[in-house]
């Protein structure tokens, strides 16, 4: 399972629009008044600012070479300051063998770079935007995650270590275990590295198999909604 594509809600379209593109470097492939789209490696990452209700935030992560996680951070305190939790501003994760660093975008989403020390995915270019290889993670924050887990099995995606979907705690979907993942979540869990909680939000993700699944306006989740 790959992200082809993530489309996400934001208040303030222009600042965000710089941040992605200026203070980033994202390429931009599309913009109108109330939207545009950047490249984030072999995924796309959308912003629209139509049809907002309160001030919508995510958590999603991009997946950088498993050998440049030292010059990535370099290069984001660079540009933006670092999240931290404790007195650390970046989170070993021993038992996926993975480093992340995490800061907030314009719009207060939690921005996560993660290097899976496990993949074989490196690089010998210096560090940029470019060295970005995909949305690895992508939160998905539902009113009934068993539920909604239940649709995701039948898309064949499951949970990373094959336990029960739980509504208590964040549950790794994916259709391998080194990612990348949907987080699915419901309100009320604290994003790690973060102030921010984890509430429902308009969202839609298209796989790399062309399944789409939908969190609406009115928060009902839809899986391959038909296009009128």
């Amino acid at each position: 399972m790959e992200v082809k594509k993530a489309i996400l809600k934001t208040i303030d379209i222009n600042s965000m629009k710089s941040f992605y593109t200026e203070i980033l470097g994202m390429p931009l492939t599309e913009e109108s008044e109330d939207k545009f789209q950047v490249i984030a490696g072999s995924s796309l990452l959308e912003f629209r600012a139509s049809n907002l209700d309160g001030k919508p935030f995510y958590h999603f992560a991009f997946d950088i070479p498993s050998n440049k996680f030292r010059e990535a951070k370099t290069w984001v305190e660079s540009k933006v300051k670092l999240n931290s939790e404790d007195g650390e501003d970046e989170a070993d994760f021993s038992h996926i063998a993975a480093h992340s660093l995490y800061f907030y975008d314009p719009a207060g989403n939690v921005v996560e770079f993660i290097a899976r020390h496990s993949t074989a995915e490196k690089s010998e270019a210096p560090f940029s935007q470019k060295s970005i290889l995909n949305i690895s993670e992508m939160s998905l924050t539902v009113e009934d995650a068993i539920k909604t887990g239940k649709k995701l099995l039948d898309l064949g995606i499951k949970e990373r270590d094959d336990d029960p979907i739980s509504d208590s705690s964040l549950n790794f979907m994916g259709k391998s275990a080194s990612g990348p993942f949907l987080l699915l979540t419901q309100p009320g869990r604290r994003w790690i590295f973060s102030n921010k909680i984890s509430a429902i939000h308009p969202i839609e993700i298209i796989l790399d198999t062309n399944d789409r699944i939908v969190v609406t306006d009115d928060y009902e989740v839809v899986i391959n909604p038909s296009i009128s």
